[in-house]
């Protein structure tokens, strides 16, 4: 499958995806800083990074929703499908924490909003899972050579590119 939305020859949304998947880890790690006692400009901190978090994640289901029309009808699309819902599963979760405290004047979390966003990070995990199964599909067909396997020669042999002692 070739991606609509590529940069230099690789597909973005793989790559926008890490974008708030590890801004939702961050705030989660501020949000449980600031619960088990830690200073309170950290709850705002984590409040502000959910945002930008969600920001980041509207622009990766767009990127994904492109990239959908160009799957194939098979348990791919499917896998693809999943993908994409697991996400927004996340993202509205966090989206829920976020309006909430939207309420409070200092934006703290609370336990029941941490233990939200860890709930939401699990789930997060599972969609890691399908889009990792989804790389491997797409990227099989693409066998690039990697780490000591790029330094190999046309005799198949590895050469160190440092000399050997």
């Amino acid at each position: 499958m070739q991606s609509r939305l590529r940069v230099q020859g690789h597909p973005i949304q793989p790559m926008l995806v890490t974008f708030p998947l590890g801004l939702f880890v961050s705030a989660t790690v501020f949000d449980l800083t600031d619960v088990v006692g830690g200073p309170a400009f950290l709850g705002e901190v984590g409040y502000w990074t959910g945002v930008a978090a969600l920001v980041a994640a509207a622009l990766t289901a767009v990127a994904g929703m492109v990239d959908l029309w160009d799957v194939p009808g098979d348990h791919t699309r499917r896998t693809a499908i999943a993908f994409n819902l697991v996400n927004a599963v996340m993202a509205g979760m966090f989206l829920l924490t976020c309006l909430v405290r939207s309420q409070s004047p200092d934006r703290g979390a609370s336990a029941a909003i941490l233990a939200t966003e860890l709930v939401a990070l699990a789930i997060g995990g599972v969609g890691v899972h399908l889009g990792a199964r989804l790389m491997r599909h797409f990227d099989a067909g693409r066998a690039e050579a990697g780490g000591l396997e790029a330094l190999a020669v046309s005799t198949g042999e590895i050469r160190r590119p440092w000399p050997s002692r």
